[in-house]
């Protein structure tokens, strides 16, 4: 004969009283937040000195990847930019023009900055590969 699903239940409960340590944390809302610890090294920078050939074809790849990354954390980095400024206006109100002068002239300086301040190689060719 099978118990009852009360006692189950019971026995159950009683069992996650006796052991916390296999109660089970339902959300992690309260934990600190996670971050990167390691170190991400860049590929060196190859690029393609005659027309349509790469003397490395993969190291160029990765070199484009690369310098597809440090175009999104640019993007990124205006992004919270952009976020704090609003938050600023937001919380200070009609005295934002005094209050949130550090953080708009942060976000004025990196949007003026050629390429949003993204990291660029030394290019062996600046004209060639103006814009990336």
């Amino acid at each position: 004969r099978l118990p009852s699903r009360a006692s189950v239940l019971i026995a159950v409960t009683l069992l996650s009283y006796s052991l916390p340590e296999l109660t089970v944390t339902m959300t992690d809302m309260y934990d600190e937040p996670k971050k990167y610890e390691g170190n991400l090294s860049p590929y060196p920078h190859n690029e393609i000195t005659e027309p349509g050939r790469a003397k490395d074809p993969v190291a160029y790849l990765l070199a484009t990847e690369q310098r597809a990354r440090e175009r999104q954390v640019a993007y990124e980095t205006v992004k919270l930019l952009r976020q704090r400024v609003i938050h600023c206006y937001r919380k200070e109100g009609v005295n934002h023009y005094e209050n949130c002068r550090q953080e708009a002239q942060d976000l004025f300086d990196i949007i003026t900055k050629k390429d949003l301040g993204q990291l660029h190689p030394k290019w062996e060719k600046p004209e060639m590969n103006d814009g990336w």
